[in-house]
């Protein structure tokens, strides 16, 4: 065990689970299973140190870019670095770990995603069979709780989506094998200690200075508060640096938002792509028109959150309304965004003690640009755009201390030097004048000694080992007067001194050093008087982020000609012409062909569409949805005109892919869904349906997807489209006065068929499988001969031969769609209402 070793073993004691990238000269290495374990995940060379120890290492400068890889695959790192030089007779060099990074806790920005959030997570389940769900964004400073039921933890961890998240370490086994892929890679185990209610809420109680919860909307014994006091210690533990920006505790409540299960989400691809799982295609990438980090992240946030308050719904329509119709001022705002930083991941960095100089430069940018906002959202009739006029705050101290103090253009480190402006310190403008006035000196003095010796080679250098020298060459080694003292023979040349540069260099240097460390202190204190007005900068930065939003979305109606929605509490649906978001915008101009959907009393409830393969249906089905989810969310629609009824819920049962990777057969993945979709929809839901029952034998198939219609008409009352091959549901019609069949048109020429993606009253008899078979390019013999059998099939199955013929259904209670419910707050917030309507109290 060498002294080197030594150490590295005590970093590992110290930070258990984490994998330890050790400073060693201008490599970072790695040892034992580390070693391993980068060898596998880094692709690093693996060796063998004194041919026992496993070793793997990288250069020094490429240590960012390792950690982002790590991190990626959920790794957690402490980073040990030499705290001292070497050389002196040290044997040992003096290390410390003095960063560490977490994927639910770093705070970079070249590891992080500047337009998505990145969450860590805690989770823990009470003996009653509640879980506790915490969650917080360590790089903008939100931090959310919230108590759900079993049922509801898979769909709101997949909202989440954190990096990293917390589990007590008696429930981790458990809580994996329940929820599965709702967790990240990185799981954490931690002592049930940190989850006990009691020290829990104490940390919380001592970090918020608040003697109760009730506050903040909770109650004071509630399961999430455990949670929410275990990640705030585990971040306490690993950051140990300043968490001021965390700077309150929002209460979660999933029923004040318009709620969309992890299935829903993916079906509808709405932050990524089904197929590639990338943001590129998917509904945010199309919409997202923000030009800055914050607005992306309240998009993201937003679009799997949207609103169900329409009071709240309504004044984004106000306000993306006037930004539409007032095109210089939008132009005019978003140009002034575009040029702002991300002030809440910059504030972060701040308030953590992390930022740079760079950094700080980034804040005064964006605080030079606040009266330009302010003066432009004066006046404006949306509510909304005047509160947030009235609660942006210029933070005049602010900008004008950054200005007076910063450098016109600051280096990235803090220890080069040349931070501060000129005039900003007396002492450190005293000293840059000794130093840069001593650099003048050297010069002068050099050219005095040429002149004096004639040696015109003759030169003064600088080493950080012999300070100010004078240099000759051999060839005037004669030249060299007496009162030259000889400090060192190089090969062509020897160095010199004298006492009267002695002299100066003393003065030059100490000037230098202490005018550096006097101006990286300087620089320490301007850091932390910026740190204590954390709050003030996080909410001018929550204001910005809104105001981009909305200004994204105005930009998006106006570019793609979408319309405003008339919102209502009544649970009806109607749209005209109606676009899908997505293939609207990439598709080629003027083909993609709308359609209406109309949905109450007087149109019924439930649509069965039937139809070919590739008309068109799914895409019909899923545009309705989106529709009326934009609408929710507070954007126009692609539409000509749009009524859309306040909705609970968005469910949708289409595909199976995942869950068949994960062992279950395609039909138990279609019964989970609809039965998930049978026990929580509401008369104010949205359901959509793409097939039913193709899992099965066809008898089983109809019998189910006749049952499932019958239910959701008669027993849940919900607006509902169900796109099906199944023919013979449309023999529903007459018997389900809420049901209206619908089938996608198509024009027959001899054996060609045109798809005219066209919906309209009616229901399809055939499904020309063998059409669509024929495009896909199956081989001509296998069509003819699917041709005949299918021929001998229609003609001798007895679902085709003659109408159906079932049992009649019970009576079912009468449907009764209630108003919707206001979401109810527990306690009178203490800042006031919030500006964002995001259902989170």
């Amino acid at each position: 065990m060498t002294p080197m070793m030594q150490q590295f073993r005590d970093a590992k004691e110290q930070h258990p689970g984490m994998l330890v990238l050790f400073r060693n000269g201008d490599f970072y290495e790695l040892f034992e299973d580390d070693a391993e374990l980068g060898h596998r995940v880094l692709g690093l060379t693996l060796t063998k140190r004194d041919k026992e120890i496993p070793m793997a290492g990288f250069p020094q400068h490429k240590l960012e870019h390792y950690l982002g890889m790590l991190l990626r695959a959920g790794h957690r790192v402490a980073v040990c670095e030499q705290m001292e030089e070497a050389g002196g007779g040290k044997k040992i060099i003096r290390r410390e770990v003095n960063r560490v990074v977490t994927p639910g806790t770093v705070t970079e920005d070249e590891l992080l995603d500047p337009r998505a959030p990145n969450h860590l997570a805690a989770l823990l389940r009470t003996k009653a069979g509640v879980y506790g769900l915490a969650w917080c964004d360590l790089s903008t400073g939100t931090f959310f709780a919230a108590d759900l039921p079993e049922r509801h933890v898979p769909d709101e961890a997949a909202r989440i989506a954190p990096a990293e998240c917390l589990l007590p370490d008696d429930q981790a086994d458990v809580l994996r094998a329940t929820l599965g892929a709702a967790l990240p890679a990185s799981v954490v185990p931690r002592p049930g200690w940190t989850f006990d209610p009691t020290s829990a809420v104490d940390a919380l109680r001592k970090h918020f200075q608040v003697a109760t919860f009730s506050g903040f909307g909770f109650d004071d014994g509630q399961p999430c508060l455990a949670a929410a006091g275990a990640l705030l210690i585990y971040l306490q533990e690993t950051l140990k640096a300043s968490l001021a920006h965390v700077r309150r505790l929002r209460a979660y409540r999933p029923e004040s938002v318009l709620v969309l299960d992890e299935v829903t989400r993916r079906s509808l691809e709405l932050t990524r792509t089904h197929r590639d799982n990338l943001r590129e295609g998917s509904l945010l990438a199309l919409i997202d028109r923000t030009v800055t980090p914050m607005g992306a992240r309240f998009l993201h946030d937003t679009l799997l959150a949207p609103l169900k308050d329409r009071t709240a719904i309504e004044a984004r329509h106000d306000a993306v309304e006037e930004l539409l119709n007032d095109h210089q001022l939008r132009g005019t705002l978003r140009d002034l965004l575009d040029a702002t930083s991300d002030l809440q991941r910059l504030t972060t960095r701040v308030s953590t003690a992390r930022a740079t100089p760079k950094d700080l430069a980034a804040v005064a940018r964006t605080l030079r640009l606040l009266p330009k906002f302010k003066a432009k959202l004066a006046g404006r009739k949306a509510p909304l755009l005047g509160d947030m006029d009235a609660k942006l705050e210029l933070c005049p101290d602010l900008r004008d201390l950054l200005d007076r103090a910063l450098a016109e253009d600051p280096p990235y480190s803090a220890k080069e030097g040349g931070i501060l402006r000129e005039g900003y310190h007396a002492e450190l403008d005293d000293l840059r004048k000794l130093a840069r006035d001593g650099k003048d000196w050297i010069a002068r003095y050099q050219a005095q000694e040429v002149t004096r010796t004639g040696i015109t080679s003759l030169k003064v250098g600088f080493t950080d080992v012999m300070g100010y020298y004078i240099e000759i060459t051999n060839a005037n080694e004669t030249r060299v007067p007496p009162d030259y003292i000889h400090e060192r023979t190089l090969k062509n040349c020897k160095r010199y001194s004298t006492p009267r540069l002695k002299e100066y260099e003393e003065k030059v240097v100490t000037a230098q050093e202490r005018s550096q460390a006097l101006e990286f202190e300087l620089f320490l204190q301007l850091r932390d008087q910026i740190a204590a007005q954390t709050l003030r900068l996080l909410q001018t930065a929550d204001i910005l982020a809104l105001l981009d939003f909305l200004a994204g979305l105005a930009d998006l109606a106006a570019s793609r000609n979408y319309v405003r929605p008339v919102m209502t509490d009544d649970p009806v649906l109607n749209i005209r012409d109606g676009r899908h978001p997505v293939l609207d915008q990439v598709l080629p101009p003027g083909t993609f062909v709308p359609n209406d959907a109309a949905f109450g009393p007087n149109d019924g409830t439930f649509w069965l569409i039937t139809g070919p393969n590739m008309a068109g249906k799914s895409t019909f089905i899923r545009q309705v949805a989106l529709v009326t989810l934009l609408a929710h969310i507070g954007s126009f629609v692609p539409a000509k005109a749009a009524t859309v009824g306040i909705t609970d819920r968005i469910f949708t049962r289409v595909g199976a892919s995942d869950e068949l990777n994960r062992g279950q057969s395609t039909f138990m993945v279609e019964m989970t869904e609809a039965a998930n979709i049978l026990n929580n929809a509401t008369p104010r839901s949205l359901v959509i349906l793409d097939e039913i029952g193709r899992g099965t034998s066809t008898y089983d198939g109809v019998s189910l997807a006749w049952a499932i219609t019958e239910y959701l008409h008669d027993t849940v009352g919900c607006r509902a489209l169900f796109a099906t091959h199944y023919h013979e549901l449309a023999q529903l019609a007459p018997a389900l006065p809420r049901l209206r069949n619908y089938t996608v048109q198509v024009q027959e020429l001899e054996k060609e068929v045109i798809f005219l993606h066209k919906i309209a009253p009616g229901s399809a008899d055939k499904s020309y499988g063998i059409h669509v078979a024929r495009l896909a390019g199956v081989p001509e013999p296998i069509l003819g001969r699917a041709e005949q059998v299918l021929a001998s099939l229609e003609t001798r199955q007895p679902l085709r031969a003659a109408p159906l013929t079932v049992p009649p259904r019970r009576p079912e209670k009468p449907i009764t769609v209630d108003p919707p419910e206001r979401p109810r707050r527990r306690v009178k917030e203490p800042t006031g209402p919030s500006l964002f309507g995001d259902g989170q109290e």
